[in-house]
């Protein structure tokens, strides 16, 4: 059983030129974009709805009240 390297000898290496660059033409083209949604932007028409944002700040709140009287009743 002999080892191989896998790592080819440069100079006998198809498709580089002289100093291991790679000749024009010697390497497939980039991909190209497949996408549907590849449009113009179209930047958005509004932010966060009304009633999430004030359900996030009620839910803060209740929280930081929690804790604050968490540290009331801690400190009696």
């Amino acid at each position: 059983m002999s080892v191989s390297n896998p790592d080819p000898d440069p100079r006998n290496t198809p498709g580089l030129d002289a100093g291991g660059a790679v000749p024009p033409g010697e390497t497939p083209p980039a991909e190209s974009s497949t996408a549907s949604g590849a449009g113009p932007h179209r930047p958005l028409k509004r932010g966060w709805a009304k009633g999430p944002i004030i359900v996030i700040v009620l839910l803060a709140v209740a929280i930081a009240l929690f804790f604050l009287v968490y540290a009331i009743v801690l400190n009696i």
